[in-house]
């Protein structure tokens, strides 16, 4: 997971928006499913993988708003 700032998320469509946070949800899964079975080696990256998730999703916000107004 690279970290992506939120200027460079602004960039992007909403239907990319709405399929990386897909992306990461799976990912977010799989880094969950992994640490329960003791077998990730950096749990950090899951705390990386909500934040990019709600930096998403403020974005995806504020575009829908933008749109209504």
């Amino acid at each position: 997971m690279g970290r992506v700032k939120a200027d460079a998320m602004r960039d992007q469509s909403p239907d990319e928006i709405r399929t990386r946070i897909t992306e990461l949800r799976e990912e977010l899964f799989n880094l969950r499913f992994r640490n329960s079975m003791k077998q990730l080696d950096n749990a950090l990256k899951i705390r990386e993988g909500r934040r990019e998730i709600a930096r998403l999703l403020t974005v995806l916000g504020e575009k829908e708003r933008e749109k209504k107004a």
